[in-house]
């Protein structure tokens, strides 16, 4: 794994993001966006909590099962939530007529690549959990990455742009939320 291109995609993305999907327009398979950026960057969000919660942030006293469940917790939520974007994209882009010919493999890509800013933030509020209220706010700028995304990748139309992009932000947005809300809930089911 090269970690200087990882952060310079990530860089990129989130800094010139025109640009960036004009690039990944011309990248080809499903596998770079997955293994060369997705898995990486879950991981990456993953070891940022588990440093985070072992230098005490947020824990009066260490507790090895509670950072376990967490950083677990993080894994599938950003996991579960990658994949399940990805579906209800691709399902979104199938309901719109001029996107049917669309493929599995540009709603990876942007899913996978419009998730920097998840990324971004989990890493940040892993290790400083203060950070926790911009999060709320800078979240938001998903939709100027999904809006770029549509444009450039999926190359969608003036007229379904809106609906699109704002669709597909929630669906990017809420999709690990949900899972990760679904595995807190069974975890302390089985407590």
């Amino acid at each position: 794994m090269n970690y200087k291109s990882l952060l310079n995609k990530t860089l990129q993305i989130l800094g010139t993001p025109t640009k960036a999907w004009t690039e990944i327009s011309k990248e080809d398979g499903t596998e770079s966006v997955q293994t060369g950026y997705v898995y990486p960057m879950v991981a990456i969000c993953g070891t940022a909590l588990f440093i985070g919660l072992l230098f005490g942030n947020g824990m009066t006293q260490f507790d090895l099962q509670f950072v376990l469940t967490k950083c677990c917790s993080l894994f599938i939520s950003i996991f579960g939530g990658y994949f399940l974007s990805s579906r209800l994209v691709e399902y979104i882009g199938e309901r719109m007529d001029e996107l049917k010919d669309e493929n599995h493999e540009k709603s990876n890509k942007l899913v996978g690549y419009s998730m920097s800013v998840i990324f971004v933030l989990e890493i940040f509020s892993g290790l400083f959990p203060s950070f926790f209220i911009l999060r709320w706010i800078l979240q938001f700028y998903i939709i100027y990455i999904v809006w770029e995304g549509a444009k450039i990748l999926m190359n969608v139309s003036e007229k379904q742009m809106l609906n699109y992009t704002l669709l597909t932000s929630v669906t990017i947005l809420v999709s690990p939320l949900l899972i990760g809300k679904v595995f807190e809930w069974l975890s302390n089911m089985f407590v």
